[in-house]
């Protein structure tokens, strides 16, 4: 705890990008594998092929559109930029592992259509029930650590937006909102029951009115403040986006080190690449860089390239003062 809590804001950064990159990898190669079967074969480290047939390290669409995300953040935040860099996933396979996109999600897919034809990335987005999916939630982290040290309504402002470029049912836009909260309070050096029950107060708050405050009933078990109870079976791992939020949730607030949680997450089954993802970024903040097994870092793919990117997100953050003090300050 001790440790935990001199670690400078730098290295809650890296550890959350990072955590979400590895959480991710860690679960491409048994997406859509159901829970029975991860119980009889767990994963325990990074390991390769499955799924997609990919080397260890291999990262899916969550990590390239959250690499997205943080590139065009080091520019400002500008939904139009992210929005280009999206299409540039899309068509030539910018910020891939292997130079191609892969598992793209069908509602992001049709949004990233729209903007190709016109629609403003701000109108883009699904705004069906079936647009629920987790493809924006999955992204979100680099919103949240960019805007923590901004009061809560300009937080979920920027969450809402971003979300909105793929996702723009409300749903979605609160899962991130949510999710940010979460986060900021987490790089501001609190406990994660801390954080949970910190996003709990403010969304109560932020979304007291129309049209959030009829969408809060779908998040009634996180609302209701003790998630960490749930015995695993209640938790769901699919595409969901609060089945995948709650996820995120649990595993952090029932795991004790990064490695438990990520692991925790990814042996839930089913969307394994998201849970990772979302779990990840939350336990990497709460434990920093350093609790991340170097092993794992070494095996991603284009390492260097993704130390280059975070490396200048975190240079244009403390250059912006929005997160260049000591957690604990």
């Amino acid at each position: 705890m001790d440790d935990r809590k001199k670690m400078t804001i730098k290295e809650k950064i890296l550890g959350g990008l990072w955590g979400a990159v590895i959480g991710n990898a860690l679960g491409v190669p048994v997406e859509f594998t159901n829970r029975q079967e991860l119980k009889k074969h767990p994963v325990t480290t990074m390991k390769g092929y499955g799924t997609f047939n990919l080397p260890a390290g291999s990262w899916s669409d969550d990590s390239s559109l959250m690499l997205c995300t943080v590139e065009s953040l080091i520019h400002g935040f500008d939904i139009d930029l992210t929005a280009k860099l999206f299409v540039r996933w899309y068509n030539e396979g910018f910020l891939t592992p292997w130079g191609v996109a892969f598992d793209i999600g069908r509602t992001t897919q049709l949004a990233i259509k729209r903007i190709i034809k016109g629609i403003p990335p701000h109108m883009a987005g699904g705004i069906n029930e079936h647009d629920n999916g987790n493809g924006s939630l999955m992204r979100i982290l680099p919103v949240g650590i960019y805007f923590a040290l901004k009061p809560a309504s300009e937080i979920l402002n920027a969450a809402h937006m971003m979300s909105s470029i793929t996702h723009r049912h409300i749903r979605s836009q609160i899962a991130c909102g949510f999710y940010c909260l979460m986060v900021s309070y987490l790089l501001r050096g609190f406990e994660p029951e801390q954080a949970y029950h910190y996003a709990i107060e403010q969304s109560y708050i932020q979304y007291s009115e129309p049209p959030y405050l009829i969408e809060l009933t779908h998040f009634e078990r996180i609302l209701k403040g003790n998630m960490q109870n749930l015995p695993e079976d209640e938790i769901q791992s699919g595409g969901y986006v609060v089945n995948t939020l709650e996820a995120g949730i649990w595993c952090l607030l029932n795991s004790h080190t990064f490695t438990e949680a990520v692991l925790k997450a990814v042996n839930l089954g089913y969307d394994t690449d998201t849970t990772g993802i979302v779990t990840g970024g939350l336990a990497g903040v709460v434990y920093g860089i350093d609790a991340i097994p170097n092993e794992w870092i070494k095996e991603i793919a284009r390492k260097e390239d993704i130390e280059r990117l975070f490396g200048d997100f975190v240079d244009t953050i403390t250059k912006n003062n929005a997160c260049d003090k000591q957690s604990n300050d």
